[in-house]
């Protein structure tokens, strides 16, 4: 699938990630190379290498109407999360925050920019109470894609759905109508001025879209 929120091409993809990567975390690419092969396992549908292309991209454009603290560490955030994906686990985002800290302690990051990183990735598990905007631009870059057009939408759906396959249809219904509730109750689903400004609305009406779709 190519949509309008990735680049069509895998190769774009990567060289722009590395691109990211040599800018704001670390020259040595060993890691980097480890990290998108992760990215790049057969099971992941929508949580791809150009998922973390498009939240890069949202965070360091959010980050340019937004005061972040620690752009370098967003980014950082941004590339770990999601890194481990089973979705029939319920701790990805801790074990992504526990490699996130390996990899990032050899690196010889300092141990107070690790742990903001390690916790801007555990909250990733439910996108609520970000503690700083840095952490409130990670969410929102995370989130946007549910503010996208209607077929871009769609198809973010579709692969979700795919990934998770393991669940029947009234599994999948169920779950996913709790999901979408939740965010339809929130006060906003963005945290900062610039994510409600961009795509406020169009999550809103996506979302009540998509309930009315799975209650049937």
């Amino acid at each position: 699938m190519c949509h309008v929120l990735v680049r069509c091409h895998t190769g774009d993809v990567t060289d722009a990630l590395l691109e990211a990567w040599q800018q704001h975390i670390s020259t040595d690419t060993k890691l980097f190379d480890r990290l998108t092969s992760r990215h790049r396992e057969k099971h992941r549908r929508y949580h791809r290498l150009e998922h973390v292309d498009n939240v890069v991209r949202h965070v360091r454009d959010l980050a340019a109407q937004e005061s972040v603290d620690d752009l370098d560490a967003v980014v950082a955030a941004a590339m770990y999360h999601d890194a481990i994906y089973e979705p029939e686990s319920p701790a990805n985002e801790r074990a992504s925050g526990r490699l996130a800290r390996r990899d990032l302690a050899k690196l010889a990051w300092s141990e107070d920019r690790i742990n903001s990183v390690v916790a801007m990735v555990e909250g990733t598990q439910d996108h609520t109470d970000p503690a700083d905007i840095d952490t409130s631009v990670l969410f929102d870059a995370d989130l946007a894609i549910l503010g996208t057009d209607e077929s871009d939408y769609a198809a973010y759906v579709t692969a979700v759905r795919s990934e998770y396959r393991h669940l029947d249809d009234q599994e999948w219904a169920t779950g996913r109508a709790d999901v979408v509730r939740s965010f339809i109750s929130r006060p906003s689903i963005y945290a900062t001025q610039s994510g409600r400004s961009q795509w406020e609305d169009s999550a809103q009406r996506n979302l009540a879209a998509e309930l009315v779709s799975v209650e049937r």
